[in-house]
Protein backbone atom coordinates (compact mmCIF):
# COMPACT_ATOMS: atom_id res chain seq x y z
CA UNK A 1 0.00 0.00 0.00
CA UNK A 2 2.85 2.35 0.88
CA UNK A 3 4.46 1.56 -2.44
CA UNK A 4 1.27 2.53 -4.27
CA UNK A 5 1.08 5.82 -2.38
CA UNK A 6 4.71 6.56 -3.20
CA UNK A 7 4.11 5.83 -6.87
CA UNK A 8 1.03 8.07 -6.92
CA UNK A 9 2.96 10.81 -5.15
CA UNK A 10 5.77 10.47 -7.70
CA UNK A 11 3.29 10.76 -10.59
CA UNK A 12 1.73 13.80 -8.95
CA UNK A 13 5.11 15.51 -8.58
CA UNK A 14 6.01 14.80 -12.21
CA UNK A 15 2.63 16.16 -13.31
CA UNK A 16 3.25 19.38 -11.40
CA UNK A 17 6.58 19.68 -13.22
CA UNK A 18 5.53 18.72 -16.75
CA UNK A 19 2.06 20.28 -17.00
CA UNK A 20 3.30 23.90 -16.78
CA UNK A 21 5.97 23.07 -19.37
CA UNK A 22 3.34 21.56 -21.66
CA UNK A 23 1.11 24.59 -21.19
CA UNK A 24 4.01 26.93 -22.00
CA UNK A 25 4.83 24.97 -25.17
CA UNK A 26 1.21 25.04 -26.32
CA UNK A 27 0.88 28.77 -25.63
CA UNK A 28 4.17 29.51 -27.39
CA UNK A 29 3.49 27.46 -30.53
CA UNK A 30 -0.25 28.07 -30.91
CA UNK A 31 0.15 31.42 -32.76
CA UNK A 32 2.45 29.78 -35.31
CA UNK A 33 0.03 26.86 -35.68
CA UNK A 34 -2.84 29.31 -36.17
CA UNK A 35 -0.89 31.12 -38.87
CA UNK A 36 -0.18 27.80 -40.58
CA UNK A 37 -3.80 26.62 -40.67
CA UNK A 38 -5.00 30.09 -41.69
CA UNK A 39 -2.60 30.02 -44.63
CA UNK A 40 -4.07 26.67 -45.71
CA UNK A 41 -7.78 27.42 -45.26
CA UNK A 42 -10.09 28.06 -48.22
CA UNK A 43 -11.64 31.51 -48.21
CA UNK A 44 -15.03 29.96 -47.36
CA UNK A 45 -13.65 28.67 -44.03
CA UNK A 46 -11.59 31.71 -43.13
CA UNK A 47 -14.35 33.50 -41.17
CA UNK A 48 -16.29 30.40 -40.09
CA UNK A 49 -17.67 30.42 -36.54
CA UNK A 50 -16.68 28.60 -34.48
CA UNK A 51 -13.21 28.63 -36.04
CA UNK A 52 -11.84 25.29 -37.20
CA UNK A 53 -8.57 24.14 -35.64
CA UNK A 54 -7.94 21.42 -38.23
CA UNK A 55 -7.88 21.95 -41.99
CA UNK A 56 -9.34 18.94 -43.78
CA UNK A 57 -9.17 20.40 -47.28
CA UNK A 58 -5.97 22.53 -47.46
CA UNK A 59 -5.34 24.88 -50.37
CA UNK A 60 -1.98 26.30 -51.45
CA UNK A 61 -3.26 29.19 -53.53
CA UNK A 62 -2.28 31.65 -50.80
CA UNK A 63 1.37 30.56 -51.04
CA UNK A 64 1.26 31.04 -54.80
CA UNK A 65 -0.18 34.52 -54.20
CA UNK A 66 2.75 35.30 -51.91
CA UNK A 67 5.30 34.55 -54.59
CA UNK A 68 3.36 36.50 -57.18
CA UNK A 69 4.34 39.52 -55.07
CA UNK A 70 8.01 40.65 -55.04
CA UNK A 71 8.41 38.34 -52.05
CA UNK A 72 11.62 36.77 -53.34
CA UNK A 73 13.15 40.24 -53.48
CA UNK A 74 12.18 40.89 -49.86
CA UNK A 75 13.68 37.54 -48.91
CA UNK A 76 16.96 38.43 -50.58
CA UNK A 77 17.04 41.88 -48.99
CA UNK A 78 16.50 40.46 -45.50
CA UNK A 79 19.20 37.84 -46.07
CA UNK A 80 21.73 40.42 -47.27
CA UNK A 81 21.04 42.76 -44.34
CA UNK A 82 21.23 39.87 -41.85
CA UNK A 83 24.58 38.78 -43.32
CA UNK A 84 25.98 42.33 -43.07
CA UNK A 85 24.76 42.52 -39.48
CA UNK A 86 26.18 39.11 -38.63
CA UNK A 87 29.64 39.80 -40.02
CA UNK A 88 29.93 43.25 -38.45
CA UNK A 89 28.62 42.11 -35.06
CA UNK A 90 30.83 39.03 -34.84
CA UNK A 91 34.04 40.69 -36.08
CA UNK A 92 33.81 43.70 -33.78
CA UNK A 93 32.20 41.75 -30.94
CA UNK A 94 34.95 39.12 -31.06
CA UNK A 95 37.73 41.70 -30.95
CA UNK A 96 36.12 43.84 -28.24
CA UNK A 97 35.17 40.80 -26.14
CA UNK A 98 38.72 39.47 -26.32
CA UNK A 99 40.26 42.86 -25.49
CA UNK A 100 38.11 43.59 -22.44
CA UNK A 101 38.54 40.08 -21.02
CA UNK A 102 42.25 39.46 -21.75
CA UNK A 103 44.15 42.71 -22.15
CA UNK A 104 45.02 45.28 -19.52
CA UNK A 105 44.77 48.88 -20.64
CA UNK A 106 43.35 52.18 -19.52
CA UNK A 107 39.76 52.92 -20.34
CA UNK A 108 38.63 49.28 -20.48
CA UNK A 109 35.67 49.93 -18.21
CA UNK A 110 34.76 53.01 -20.24
CA UNK A 111 34.66 50.92 -23.42
CA UNK A 112 32.36 48.41 -21.73
CA UNK A 113 30.17 51.26 -20.50
CA UNK A 114 29.88 52.76 -23.98
CA UNK A 115 29.09 49.38 -25.54
CA UNK A 116 26.41 48.59 -22.97
CA UNK A 117 24.98 52.12 -23.12
CA UNK A 118 23.91 51.60 -26.73
CA UNK A 119 21.48 48.92 -25.60
CA UNK A 120 19.90 51.16 -22.95
CA UNK A 121 18.34 53.65 -25.38
CA UNK A 122 14.89 52.79 -26.78
CA UNK A 123 15.29 52.28 -30.54
CA UNK A 124 12.56 54.85 -31.22
CA UNK A 125 14.69 57.62 -29.69
CA UNK A 126 17.59 56.74 -32.00
CA UNK A 127 15.69 56.80 -35.29
CA UNK A 128 16.19 60.49 -36.08
CA UNK A 129 19.94 60.75 -35.30
CA UNK A 130 20.65 57.50 -37.15
CA UNK A 131 18.56 58.64 -40.11
CA UNK A 132 20.38 61.99 -40.29
CA UNK A 133 23.80 60.37 -39.87
CA UNK A 134 23.23 57.81 -42.61
CA UNK A 135 21.77 60.46 -44.89
CA UNK A 136 24.84 62.65 -44.46
CA UNK A 137 27.24 59.84 -45.39
CA UNK A 138 25.07 58.55 -48.25
CA UNK A 139 24.03 55.25 -46.65
CA UNK A 140 20.26 55.66 -46.68
CA UNK A 141 18.51 52.95 -48.71
CA UNK A 142 21.59 50.73 -48.60
CA UNK A 143 22.06 47.29 -47.11
CA UNK A 144 25.27 48.40 -45.44
CA UNK A 145 23.57 51.31 -43.70
CA UNK A 146 20.81 49.11 -42.28
CA UNK A 147 23.33 46.39 -41.41
CA UNK A 148 25.45 48.90 -39.47
CA UNK A 149 22.36 50.03 -37.56
CA UNK A 150 21.35 46.49 -36.65
CA UNK A 151 24.95 45.65 -35.69
CA UNK A 152 25.14 48.65 -33.36
CA UNK A 153 22.21 47.30 -31.33
CA UNK A 154 23.43 43.68 -31.46
CA UNK A 155 27.02 44.43 -30.45
CA UNK A 156 26.47 44.66 -26.64
CA UNK A 157 24.95 41.18 -26.54
CA UNK A 158 27.78 39.69 -28.64
CA UNK A 159 30.46 41.37 -26.51
CA UNK A 160 29.00 40.06 -23.27
CA UNK A 161 28.54 36.51 -24.58
CA UNK A 162 32.09 36.28 -25.94
CA UNK A 163 33.80 38.10 -23.07
CA UNK A 164 32.14 35.69 -20.63
CA UNK A 165 33.65 32.77 -22.55
CA UNK A 166 37.12 34.31 -22.83
CA UNK A 167 37.23 34.93 -19.08
CA UNK A 168 36.69 31.19 -18.50
CA UNK A 169 39.43 30.03 -20.89
CA UNK A 170 42.68 29.37 -18.95
CA UNK A 171 45.38 31.96 -19.59
CA UNK A 172 47.89 29.09 -19.71
CA UNK A 173 46.59 28.00 -23.12
CA UNK A 174 47.69 31.25 -24.74
CA UNK A 175 50.94 31.31 -22.79
CA UNK A 176 51.75 27.79 -24.01
CA UNK A 177 51.04 28.87 -27.59
CA UNK A 178 53.37 31.86 -27.21
CA UNK A 179 56.10 29.60 -25.83
CA UNK A 180 55.63 27.29 -28.84
CA UNK A 181 56.46 30.20 -31.13
CA UNK A 182 53.03 31.64 -31.93
CA UNK A 183 52.70 35.40 -31.87
CA UNK A 184 49.71 37.05 -30.20
CA UNK A 185 47.71 37.22 -33.43
CA UNK A 186 48.31 33.53 -34.23
CA UNK A 187 47.28 32.52 -30.72
CA UNK A 188 44.21 34.71 -31.11
CA UNK A 189 43.03 32.92 -34.25
CA UNK A 190 44.32 29.37 -33.68
CA UNK A 191 43.58 28.97 -29.97
CA UNK A 192 40.83 31.37 -28.97
CA UNK A 193 38.74 31.30 -32.14
CA UNK A 194 38.06 27.51 -32.08
CA UNK A 195 37.25 27.68 -28.36
CA UNK A 196 34.82 30.52 -29.02
CA UNK A 197 32.91 28.62 -31.73
CA UNK A 198 29.95 27.53 -29.52
CA UNK A 199 29.49 31.03 -28.08
CA UNK A 200 29.82 32.54 -31.56
CA UNK A 201 27.14 30.15 -32.85
CA UNK A 202 24.81 31.27 -30.06
CA UNK A 203 25.53 34.94 -30.74
CA UNK A 204 25.12 34.38 -34.50
CA UNK A 205 21.63 32.95 -34.12
CA UNK A 206 20.49 35.74 -31.81
CA UNK A 207 21.94 38.42 -34.09
CA UNK A 208 20.47 36.81 -37.22
CA UNK A 209 17.00 36.46 -35.69
CA UNK A 210 16.98 40.04 -34.41
CA UNK A 211 18.08 41.43 -37.78
CA UNK A 212 15.67 39.22 -39.75
CA UNK A 213 12.67 40.33 -37.66
CA UNK A 214 13.57 44.01 -37.15
CA UNK A 215 10.94 46.41 -38.48
CA UNK A 216 11.41 49.96 -37.18
CA UNK A 217 14.76 50.82 -38.78
CA UNK A 218 14.06 48.74 -41.89
CA UNK A 219 10.87 50.75 -42.42
CA UNK A 220 12.51 54.12 -41.68
CA UNK A 221 15.86 53.77 -43.43
CA UNK A 222 14.75 51.84 -46.55
CA UNK A 223 12.13 54.02 -48.24
CA UNK A 224 12.58 52.54 -51.73
CA UNK A 225 10.22 49.66 -52.54
CA UNK A 226 13.02 47.56 -54.03
CA UNK A 227 14.97 47.75 -50.74
CA UNK A 228 12.21 46.53 -48.41
CA UNK A 229 12.93 43.66 -46.03
CA UNK A 230 10.47 40.90 -45.17
CA UNK A 231 8.75 42.53 -42.16
CA UNK A 232 8.19 45.75 -44.13
CA UNK A 233 7.10 43.87 -47.25
CA UNK A 234 4.56 41.80 -45.29
CA UNK A 235 3.20 44.96 -43.66
CA UNK A 236 2.65 46.40 -47.15
CA UNK A 237 0.57 43.40 -48.30
CA UNK A 238 -2.91 44.67 -47.31
CA UNK A 239 -4.80 46.22 -50.19
CA UNK A 240 -6.84 49.41 -50.18
CA UNK A 241 -10.21 47.67 -49.75
CA UNK A 242 -9.34 44.27 -48.34
CA UNK A 243 -7.07 42.60 -45.81
CA UNK A 244 -5.82 39.25 -47.22
CA UNK A 245 -5.41 37.34 -43.95
CA UNK A 246 -4.56 34.04 -45.66
CA UNK A 247 -1.90 35.54 -47.92
CA UNK A 248 -0.30 37.44 -45.04
CA UNK A 249 -0.34 34.28 -42.89
CA UNK A 250 1.35 32.35 -45.71
CA UNK A 251 3.98 35.09 -46.04
CA UNK A 252 4.72 34.99 -42.31
CA UNK A 253 5.00 31.19 -42.32
CA UNK A 254 7.45 31.33 -45.22
CA UNK A 255 9.47 34.06 -43.48
CA UNK A 256 9.77 31.96 -40.31
CA UNK A 257 11.13 28.87 -42.10
CA UNK A 258 14.79 30.10 -42.33
CA UNK A 259 14.82 30.96 -38.62
CA UNK A 260 13.55 27.51 -37.66
CA UNK A 261 16.09 25.79 -39.91
CA UNK A 262 18.99 27.86 -38.55
CA UNK A 263 18.03 27.14 -34.93
CA UNK A 264 17.58 23.41 -35.58
CA UNK A 265 20.89 23.19 -37.45
CA UNK A 266 22.87 24.98 -34.73
CA UNK A 267 20.95 23.58 -31.76
CA UNK A 268 23.90 21.73 -30.22
CA UNK A 269 26.19 24.72 -30.67
CA UNK A 270 23.65 26.94 -28.97
CA UNK A 271 23.50 24.67 -25.91
CA UNK A 272 27.29 24.64 -25.73
CA UNK A 273 27.42 28.40 -26.08
CA UNK A 274 24.91 28.99 -23.31
CA UNK A 275 26.96 26.75 -21.00
CA UNK A 276 30.35 28.24 -21.88
CA UNK A 277 31.11 28.68 -18.20
CA UNK A 278 31.80 24.95 -18.06
CA UNK A 279 35.29 25.42 -19.57
CA UNK A 280 37.74 24.18 -17.00
CA UNK A 281 41.25 25.32 -16.31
Amino acid sequence: MATGKEAAHDVFQKSLFYLPILALVVISFFPLYWLLITSLKPLTELYAMPPKLIVLDPVFQHYRSVFEQPFGEYYRNSAVVACYTLVLSLVFGYMIGYAVSRLRFRGKQLILLVVVATSMFPPMTMVLPIFVGLRDVGLLNTFLGLGLTHAAFSLPMVVWILSALFKEVPQELEEAALIDGYNRLQAFFRIMLPLAAPAMATASILVFVNSWNEFLFAFTLMSEASMRTLPVGIMMFPGEYEFPWSTISAAIVVSVVPLVLVILFFQKRVVQGLTNGAVKG
